[in-house]
């Protein structure tokens, strides 16, 4: 019925069997911003908010998010991941969150590295909302994967 690899032959939901697949290094890397006033962004960068440590706070989050991503997205598996790493970069009026998932396996982590940076831009938001309220989350995708059957794939540049 469909090419969807989520959907069988009838168009109802499954988790795809991923038993058969061999076992490769996959990598996915993940961005988004936050976009936010000079002041707060500054504030933030300076570690002077109310609620403390906001980027300590909002790696682990991201980092535990992608942990927990088959808890959250129904159809993913359950991924023993090797690595996480959450990295932050200011700009004058935005941060960009970029989340990097890795590990040995038979299926892809695009959507760890998807959950763990947003749920790190959405700790930022939470820590920081006592600064500025109209703060937006945007532009959320994936950059990059790397690994499995259908290779490596990078995003282009223009969005």
């Amino acid at each position: 019925m469909s090419e969807l690899t989520h959907l069988d032959d009838d168009g109802a939901a499954r988790m795809v069997d991923v038993g058969a697949k061999q076992v490769t290094e996959r990598s996915a890397t993940a961005a988004g911003f936050l976009r936010a006033s000079a002041s707060t962004i500054a504030t933030i960068s300076e570690g002077n908010t109310p609620k403390g440590d906001v980027l300590g706070t909002a790696r682990i989050a991201g980092i535990m998010a992608a942990k927990k991503t088959a808890d959250l997205i129904p159809l993913c598996h359950p991924l023993p991941l090797d690595s996480v790493t959450i990295d932050f970069a200011f700009h004058e009026e935005s941060i960009a969150v970029t989340a990097t998932a890795r590990l040995s396996g038979k299926t892809g982590v695009e959507m760890e590295a998807l959950t763990a940076a947003s749920i790190a831009l959405l700790t930022l938001y939470d820590m920081a909302k006592a600064l500025e309220k109209g703060m937006v989350i945007e532009q959320v995708r994936l950059l990059s994967k790397t690994g499995g059957k259908s290779g490596d794939w990078h995003a282009s540049e223009a969005r």
